[in-house]
């Protein structure tokens, strides 16, 4: 049964007034008819208002049974098809289901809709204010920060090492590290590395004289006097100085092309020579074993979780935009500028609704038709009056007005033919 609404009272007072001006009008045209009746004799010009009221009579009582017998039986009588809407409310919901099921649900009245909505520039927009992606980020990370705390340490772990092996296994270090060697040797990289590894060596020089002048002493026989012992460490720090600066300062020099020769080499090795690749084969599983991994794939989750955590806990209106809140707005401003994909994003979805309007469509449809037979017909009669009864008090005063003036072309026309 169809719910009360707020405005039925305000419906019923405006169905209420109108119903009194058709019937005022019923009633004028009646008692016009009576007067022009008794006074016609005398005054025979009195015809044409009798003829016109007598119309009117007639056009509104017709339209006043027409117009009740839709939601009543007139005076409460059971005229044959009167109270058409509580007779008929079934038929009524079925027609009303098919006409909404294939009217307004067909796949051009929705594809145009859909297209002239421009629901892609407008979620984009939407979430290009920072307060909306703060919202959205929000409610994000609570989800995933309760399903985190929902879900067991252990499988989690066993989850994440699972998938940290598999991706070990499958990577051939090798070629990956061929690939690492040829973006540092690209464009003479390699030699800024080296530079600043001489730097390094040559600062650890320095800082290590002593260390030097000790094992230089140590490793000297006996008899050895000490003058000479720190003649031969003065010898060997100032070639070993001399060295590295040459070598740091020139850059052709012959080491130089060594070490490039030798990158060259190893790299070489590193695709074709299988020694080589089962050495680095070897040294990934001995540097990636279960319990690193394990390790590993613990300190993610731990890591991940207490993140998840921390950011779900923040006030949403409080503090710096985190985040995942930045990444959404960058984001939906960089959809702004790209008609390509904001056009492909709007094709996505109306293609989605589409298929479910065309698959669940008729589901609508019965659904209306179930639930007008569901509803009382008094009341579902009563409700359908108050919505489109008050335009329906036009038909009567219209039926009244154009019998009125229709009787009196007719009655014209028969006195002067």
């Amino acid at each position: 049964m169809p719910l009360p609404r707020p405005d039925d009272n305000v419906r019923q007072a405006q169905l209420d007034r109108m119903k009194r001006r058709a019937t005022g009008l019923l009633v004028l045209a009646t008692a016009v008819f009576g007067v022009t009746r008794w006074y016609e004799s005398r005054l025979p010009w009195l015809g044409f208002i009798r003829a016109t009221a007598e119309a009117s009579m007639v056009g509104g009582l017709a339209d006043w049974f027409a117009v009740t017998a839709l939601f009543r039986h007139p005076l409460g009588l059971p005229i044959p098809h009167t109270a058409i809407v509580a007779s008929r409310k079934d038929r009524i919901g079925r027609t009303l289901g098919n006409f909404v099921q294939f009217n307004f649900l067909s796949a051009d009245v929705v594809a145009r809709r859909l297209a002239s909505m421009h629901l892609a520039v407008r979620a984009v927009d939407w979430l290009a204010n920072p307060g909306n992606a703060r919202l959205i980020a929000h409610q994000v990370a609570l989800g995933l920060a309760r399903s985190a705390e929902a879900l067991p340490d252990r499988q989690a772990t066993l989850l994440i090492g699972d998938a940290l092996a598999a991706r070990v296994r499958a990577t051939h270090v090798a070629p990956v590290l061929a690939s690492v060697m040829s973006f540092v040797t690209a464009d003479s990289r390699h030699q800024d590395l080296l530079d600043d590894a001489l730097r390094l060596i040559e600062q650890s020089v320095d800082d290590n004289r002593e260390l030097i002048r000790v094992k230089v002493a140590e490793e000297s026989p006996w008899w050895v006097p000490g003058v000479v012992d720190e003649r031969i460490y003065h010898k060997i720090l100032s070639a070993v100085e001399g060295l590295l600066h040459d070598v740091r300062m020139t850059p052709d020099h012959p080491l130089r092309a060594k070490f490039d020769e030798a990158l060259a080499r190893f790299a070489d090795k590193l695709q074709t020579s299988p020694e080589m690749i089962a050495k680095t084969e070897a040294l990934k599983a001995e540097l990636f074993s279960e319990p690193v991994l394990d390790e590993i794939a613990t300190s993610i989750w731990r890591n991940a979780r207490a993140g998840l955590v921390r950011y779900a806990e923040r006030e949403q209106m409080d503090g710096e935009p985190g985040a995942l809140e930045r990444g959404l707005v960058s984001f939906a401003e960089a959809m702004r500028g790209n008609e390509a994909m904001l056009g492909e994003v709007d094709r996505f979805i109306s293609g989605a609704v589409l298929t479910m309007v065309e698959q669940h469509r008729h589901e609508v449809g019965e659904l209306i038709a179930h639930t007008v037979a569901a509803w009382d017909p008094e009341a579902t009669s009563r409700r359908i009056e108050l919505a489109i009864g008050r335009d329906l008090q036009f038909i009567r005063i219209n039926g009244t007005l154009v019998g009125g003036l229709a009787g009196l072309v007719i009655y014209t026309v028969s006195r002067f033919w």
